[in-house]
């Protein structure tokens, strides 16, 4: 029982962690067809400006701030950088993207340095509050879960009440008769791309200091990224919600399972688990688990 508690939070705070992080790639995909390479580098940029922040001026604050600075960094690539080489096609955006991946990047280095960074859980977050069946809570699982289900509600009643949501689920199929009706696409993409990036950057600042800070995580972490966006389905928020929980339970049981498998331990197969995952999935059903069929 002890375990299954363990495994069951541990589990779904890193599956709402990763959804996080994956709504917002899957809102740039289905209105923009864009795969942003540089996905990952926001969720970096996120937690290593709320580190900054959070030294400065409190965690509370750097927790909203920082997403906003991300997503106001968003603004300016969707602006500067992807709006001119639009005519190109999806190709050039998303060479684009991973050109702005490998900048930010290495201005990460040059600003905060190569070595993983103590940024550690506030005060208040850091302790159990609660127990269940003689079970400790972890306070900051807990908080992670709360606010990334409370993004998932806000964003689809967003989508689905909101003038803006459906201006920008109209611009998905009909972009020339959004334009026609005289409401501005172009800045409507940039709006989605700013919302992608600044909810990238909140996965940062939650997952920063739940997991390691250092620049190596942006390419572990775009790779899982990239792997939960195939497995739920390109464009599908369900889907990304699915494969995001599916990964993060698999992948915390695999590694708190000490069972032996020849010379190898399930943990130390947990790494290639989501790749094997993808593998069977699209060869079950290429589209994903919630993927429209074209």
């Amino acid at each position: 029982m002890e375990f299954f508690l363990v495994f069951l939070i541990n589990g779904l705070s890193y599956g709402l962690l990763l959804f996080l992080l994956c709504s917002g790639l899957t809102l740039i995909y289905s209105l923009m067809g864009v795969l942003s390479f540089a996905h990952a580098s926001f969720y970096l940029l996120g937690a290593y400006l709320a580190f900054s922040l959070s030294h400065s001026i409190g965690f509370w604050p750097a927790l909203l701030l920082a997403p906003w600075l991300t997503a106001a960094c968003g603004a300016a690539l969707e602006r500067l950088a992807l709006r001119p080489v639009r005519a190109q096609g999806h190709l050039a955006e998303m060479l684009v993207t991973f050109g702005v991946s490998l900048v930010l990047l290495e201005l990460i280095r040059l600003i905060w340095g190569s070595l993983p960074l103590s940024y550690p859980v506030p005060a208040g977050l850091d302790q159990a509050r609660w127990h269940l069946a003689g079970v400790a809570l972890p306070t900051y699982r807990l908080f992670i879960m709360a606010v990334s289900v409370s993004v998932l509600v806000a964003l689809a009643l967003y989508l689905r009440l909101s003038l803006t949501g459906l201006v920008v689920k109209a611009a998905l199929t009909h972009p020339q008769m959004v334009q026609a009706l005289g409401h501005d696409v172009p800045r409507v993409f940039t709006g989605v791309f700013a919302l992608g990036c600044g909810l990238a950057g909140l996965a940062g600042v939650l997952g920063g200091n739940a997991f390691v800070t250092e620049p190596g995580i942006a390419a572990t972490i775009g790779s899982v990224l990239f792997v939960v966006i195939v497995v739920g389905g390109l464009g599908s928020l369900t889907g990304a919600l699915l494969a995001s929980l599916l990964m993060g339970c698999l992948q915390t049981l695999a590694v708190g399972l000490d069972v032996t498998l020849g010379p190898l331990k399930i943990s130390q197969l947990a790494p290639l688990l989501p790749y094997a995952l993808m593998v069977l999935v699209l060869t079950l059903r290429p589209r994903g688990l919630m993927g429209q069929r074209l």
